[in-house]
Formats: C-alpha cells, structure tokens, sequence
C-alpha cells in the first residue's frame, strides 16, 4: 500500500489527554483517534492489527471446536429480566427506549441472548456439548473513561459461551478454553499471568483471569515468590493464622477523642499502634445492614464479604445512612453496643485481639479496653480482609508479592446461573429434562492490542511483534524527485508484493527526517530506505526492535526478509 494514498495522520507530540504509553502512541502514529470520551475510530493501519490479533483468536477458538457466530448488540430488557441482571448489572449497563418505548441495552455480555437462543435451538444430549463465539463491539457505560483503549465505553471484543450436560464436561470445556487462551497471549508474545478472579456481576463461581503484566494495570495481582499461585487481590484468600492474646482484658473505658477522624489519628491520640486499634465499617447488603470490623491496620475486602452473605450487591452505606443505624457518622462507630438489627461481622485477626480501641457510637468518643466476646458479640468471624504483601501465600509455598496487570481475558464456570433462570433444558440418554450447565469465556481485543504495545515500545515509537505488525516492510524512498531513487523504490514495492511480502511504501513528498519519525511511530519489523545509494542497486535495511542495520543489494532483498520471518 502508497503512504501517500492512506489515512495515517501522525502527530509530533502526546495528546493532552494520553496518560499512558499505548494511548500517545496509537494517536500519535494514527492507529485511532477518540470521536467521543471512551470511544474510538480505528484508522486503516489500526484497522490491520486489530484484524491480525482477531485472525490469532479465531485460529485458537476454531482448534477447540468453537464455532464463530454473531449475535444482536441491541438487546431486549425482557431477557435481562429473566435473569435478574437488568436490576444486579449496574449503571454500567447502557439502557435505551425505542420509539414504543419498549426497553433495551446495548449489550455488554451476551449470556442471556445465546441462552435464549440455544434454549429454543437444542433439545438433546446429542447436541452437547455446544461452544459457540463472536468478536463483536461491546458498550458499558464507564464512569471515567481512561487510558485510550484500556477503559471504554465501547471496545473489541470476543465472547465465547459453552453449554454441557454435566460438570465433568464444563470442566474439560474450561480447561480447554484455559489453554487456548494462555496460546493467544503466548502467540501475542505478551508477558501474562493466569490469577483466580471474582466473576461480579458475571455469575458462577471458578473463574479465571489473563493478567498482561503492566506498572499502568489497573488491577493488583497477588502472587507466590516461589510457586505458581497468582489470584487477583480481592479473591487471594489470608491464610495467616493468629495467636490470641496472652494479656489479660482491663476494664472498658470510654475516652474523648476529639476531631480524631481516622484510624491512624486515633491510634496515634490514644498512643498505640494501628494494628491494636478495632477498624468498623457499615455496609449495605443487599437489603441489611452489617458492620463489618477489621484490625486497625488491615482492609475490608467487599468482595469476600459479598461472598461470604452469597449477596447480590454490597455498598459501603452512606453517611446519612451510618448516622441513622449507628448513632455518629463515619469515624467513630464500632461494634460495642450495636442494635440487633445490624450484623456483625469480624475478620479472623480480630477473634485474637485484647484491650484495643474502637469507636464509641458516639461523635468525638471511644472505647479503649475492648476484648472481643466480652464487650461485644460477633455473628461470624471470616477472612474478611485485603490479603498483603509478605503474607504467606494461600498454597502453602512462599510469601506474596504484588504485581499490576492489564486485564485482557476472562473464563467463568457458570453453572446453572443463567440456564436454570430461563429454562435452558436438554433431554439426556434417559428421557429425562436437566437444566443446561454453562462457561462463559471474553477476550478485550481491542483492549489487548493496547497492552500489547505497553509492552511493545520504546522512546521512538511501537515495536509490534511481527505476527501482528500492520505490515511487514516500511519501504522508505528518502528523496521521490531523484529519478534513480524513485524508480529502484518502485521495483522493490512491485517485487514484495508480488513474492507475498506485505509492504507500505512510504512514497511521499516530505523530508527524510520526518519519514524516519513516522517509521519509528509505526513500529514495522523491518524498514527499508532507499536512499543515496539507489544508482548501485544498495539500500539500507534497519530491524526496527534491535536497531540493527546492514546495506544490502536490490536482490537479495526478497530472501533478506522472508529469512527474517521465518527466523
């Protein structure tokens, strides 16, 4: 393809709004440019990656037996409904009316659509078990859209459904599905992890997440400094066990603690350290209240404590909210004296604790001298809390470190969670109706492609892998009005294309320096300049990843590149 015939408008400097590597460098080499806040135009090179990274996906789908279909992105909320998602989802979920005011979404995930449809489609065991994908956009409605591709309102993505006639056979899907993911990203040559994750809103239980390893990743992975453990630090259990105390319970004491806000301010006024120090913290649960209390120096995990009441949804309540049920607002509540309308909950560190501080109840007041068990009963106690570095690691194996990572790929056992809601029903060998069991598996493509450059970079531009470059040669002719220069350029483009060699010529009426710019922005493999040397038949090839270069004749070229792929 002619430079000078493409759509690839480059800028010189970062966008005012890119934070990241992979968001300045994709506008600033025209591989997409934002239309609105999370929601991107893919230009005609950006368009050529994103269709190799979908060839890669299809390619390790189609080995598994997974069939490629595609499904409406609008869809009615009467299946949303069915399975309780269109009030669980969120606000993220984008709802419309059409003209007979009749409620859709523009989908996000697409469980309840395939279940509706194979539910009326397969009636018999002997059409199980059933593995059904698309790549297709996907709309949620972000609060903050961010990092380019990395968080949208609408993005690339494939979503694969399995459907089985027993556990055992979800359970051979899965792991099936587990490889072929870990062969997407090993294809992509990005550096990832496979960690235990929470499936949220997804519903189900085993599930597993594709962690692109990246300081801009967005979510915290907890890992073993020895084995291969790795789970997402919500769903990374705490398996520190906890001595209780020797000391012996003094007397409860109420003290003023006056605009002591924090647990560190009033662990510093009352003169001891944070961990010896009662952290309480009202959430809604579903439709109750539960208070949850944690040693001073620890976190609450919603996420485990969602999964420990099996809730729908968990929010931290309000203040108003807090001042109606506890008496005080946030600050100074605790569990000493709570109404038997709130739960209470405790992590496993607290059962151990002896004459700690906790709030009052009371604004501007708190109790020292708290023993747990004696000044206040607790419903249960459970690991409640964030687990943190240097804790052991759940295996048994080594002590936990933290990593960030990109999110790029999702694989959930589903259960029954959606068939049983719609009735979703097969006929086995016996005659008999059992409900469907189901997986649900996502990759981000689009949201991929922008990891794969935030780990495909350097100070000059992108360093694609070269399986998934937009093309394999950048053709440079320095100087188009010398004669000599622009007739071997010419030859060489027809000769690449005719031997198979995908080329971009950059054919174009600028200056060498701004040639060379463009061509480090665009992170092609390999580049080949014609240059000063044209009248012997010599031009200079460049590796654009290694910076290596070496002169070489007109025909060795052919051989030169197809050997440097084949490598």
């Amino acid at each position: 393809m002619k430079q000078s015939q493409m759509l690839i408008p480059t800028l010189k400097e970062n966008p005012t709004d890119a934070e990241i590597q992979s968001h300045q460098l994709l506008v600033r080499a025209g591989y997409i440019r934002q239309i609105a806040s999370g929601i991107y135009s893919f230009l005609p090179i950006g368009r050529r990656v994103l269709n190799k990274v979908e060839n890669v996906v299809r390619e390790e789908m189609e080995k598994i037996g997974a069939h490629e279909m595609m499904m409406p992105a609008l869809e009615p909320s009467e299946l949303w409904k069915e399975t309780g998602r269109w009030n669980t989802f969120g606000s993220e979920l984008m709802r419309l009316h059409d003209r007979h005011n009749r409620e859709f979404a523009l989908g996000a995930t697409h469980e309840e659509v395939i279940t509706s449809l194979v539910r009326h489609e397969v009636k018999s065991y002997k059409q199980l078990p059933l593995t059904v994908f698309q790549i297709q956009n996907k709309f949620r409605d972000e609060a903050r859209p961010r990092f380019g591709l990395l968080r949208g309102r609408e993005f690339l993505m494939k979503d694969a459904y399995s459907f089985n006639e027993s556990y055992e056979s979800l359970d051979e899907t899965y792991q099936k599905m587990f490889d072929a993911y870990s062969n997407v990203f090993r294809r992509l040559g990005l550096n990832f992890r496979a960690v235990i994750a929470d499936s949220g809103a997804m519903g189900g239980k085993d599930t597993h997440e594709f962690m692109v390893l990246s300081e801009v990743g967005e979510d915290v992975i907890a890992y073993s400094d020895t084995s291969r453990y790795a789970a997402n630090i919500e769903m990374a259990p705490v398996v520190t066990t906890y001595e209780k105390s020797t000391e012996a319970p003094r007397e409860i004491e109420k003290v003023a603690t006056p605009d002591q806000k924090t647990m560190k301010d009033v662990a510093e006024f009352l003169g001891h350290d944070l961990e010896q120090g009662l952290k309480s913290i009202l959430f809604q649960v579903d439709e109750e209240f539960v208070l949850v209390s944690t040693r001073g120096d620890h976190e609450v995990n919603d996420v485990k404590l969602k999964n420990l009441f099996d809730a729908d949804i968990v929010e931290l309540a309000s203040e108003e909210d807090t001042k109606k049920v506890m008496g005080t607002g946030f600050g100074s509540i605790g569990p000493v004296g709570v109404s038997e309308d709130v739960k209470v909950v405790a992590d496993l560190a607290v059962e151990a604790m002896v004459n700690v501080s906790c709030g009052a109840n009371e604004e501007g007041f708190h109790f020292t001298n708290v023993t747990p068990g004696r000044d206040f009963e607790v419903h249960e106690y459970a690991d409640l809390r964030f687990i943190e570095e240097g804790d052991p690691s759940p295996d048994g194996e080594g002590i936990i470190k933290f990593a960030r990572g990109i999110e790029v790929g999702h694989v959930f056992k589903l259960g029954e969670f959606y068939s049983e809601r719609m009735n979703a029903t097969f006929l086995n060998d016996q005659g008999k109706a059992k409900t469907m069991i189901m997986g649900s598996y996502g990759i981000g493509v689009s949201r991929t492609l922008a990891a794969i450059v935030e780990q495909y970079h350097d100070d000059r531009g992108i360093t694609w892998p070269a399986n998934i470059a937009p093309y394999q040669v950048h053709l440079l002719s320095l100087n188009p009005k010398k004669e000599e220069q622009k007739e071997l350029a010419d030859q060489l483009y027809d000769t690449l294309l005719e031997s198979g060699i995908d080329v971009l010529y950059d054919d174009r009426k600028e200056r060498a320096g701004v040639k060379f710019a463009d061509s480090d922005l665009f992170g092609i493999p390999v580049r080949i300049t014609v240059g000063k040397r044209a009248g012997e038949g010599i031009v200079e090839v460049k590796e654009r990843a290694t910076g290596e270069q070496s002169e070489l004749q007109r025909d060795e070229i052919v051989s030169y590149v197809k050997q440097w792929y084949n490598a």
